[in-house]
């Protein structure tokens, strides 16, 4: 295991997968508690129109992502509290799109040589030390923000009548939230991909809420559960030469339906237990 350390690109690898385990275990914390799946998807997909416009225009493939993730998240998350019995056709709409608006605008992009693949299912063996950086730097700025927010996000998570009662600035905050879920989702791209990122932000921290009391110590144990399944893909891919970014998902998908089974032996022994 530790002799893919002597390589640089595994070194930034792996940094780069402890930096993703961190921000996705919190963010998909909050996805998953306040059900944002579906939304958090259509997010990933669409921001595909933003690296597309980001090659069209010879911009930095963040930049264009990010503002475009940003855009088609404020309009999912508005219809989303006004027309909650439409929002799934929005969200449906808004994913298509962006995914065509990307694939067409690279079509048009004077020599285009984009590896398509890179941005569908991650290169985490590619990323450079300059875009290290920058996700420690954006992370930084998200983690301060749910911070401060920390209270009123706890609130609105569990009982969103009640924090409005106690004055919460609940719509300010699903807004903040689903920005901050865009801007993670551009981040994840490297990793993981715009298909397998909504995975990602999942599945740590659908299994970390069976064996959490409060949201922080599922977010700590949705961390804990990313830097494996990263890390553990890693050394799947570079053992047995396969892609990173699926191996890293094939891993936690193992993991997902062995805590199902657990759930299901534990409850039928439950069950037993109650008719003896």
């Amino acid at each position: 295991m530790f002799e893919i350390l002597e390589f640089e690109f595994m070194r930034n690898a792996l940094a780069a997968g402890l930096l993703t385990s961190i921000i996705c275990g919190i963010i998909g914390t909050l996805i998953v508690v306040n059900r944002l799946v579906f939304l958090s998807g259509g997010i990933a997909h669409s921001a595909y129109g933003g690296i597309g416009l980001a090659f069209y225009f010879g911009w930095p493939y963040m930049v264009g992502a990010i503002g475009f993730a940003l855009f088609s998240a404020m309009i999912m998350a508005g219809v989303s509290l006004k027309s909650k019995h439409r929002s799934d056709t929005i969200v449906g709409v808004m994913w298509a799109m962006g995914m065509a608006c990307g694939i067409l605008l690279l079509d048009m992009t004077p020599g285009y040589n984009v590896d398509l693949m890179s941005y569908l299912f991650g290169s985490i063996l590619s990323v450079p030390q300059s875009d290290l950086i920058t996700m420690a730097v954006i992370g930084f700025f998200i983690l301060i923000g749910i911070g401060y927010f920390f209270q009123d996000l706890l609130a609105m998570s569990y009982d969103e009548e009640f924090a409005q009662i106690r004055g919460v600035p609940v719509k300010r905050l699903y807004f903040l939230l689903v920005g901050s879920v865009a801007v993670t989702v551009v981040i994840v791209v490297q990793v993981v991909g715009l298909i397998l990122v909504i995975a990602l932000l999942t599945i740590p921290p659908y299994i970390a809420e069976k064996y959490s009391k409060s949201l922080v110590g599922m977010m700590v144990r949705s961390c804990l559960l990313g830097v494996a399944f990263t890390s553990g893909g890693l050394w799947l891919s570079y053992t047995f030469d396969l892609t990173s970014g699926a191996a890293i998902i094939f891993l936690a998908g193992i993991v997902f339906f062995i805590s199902l089974g657990v759930d299901k032996v534990l409850l039928m022994k439950k069950g037993a237990i109650l008719y003896q």
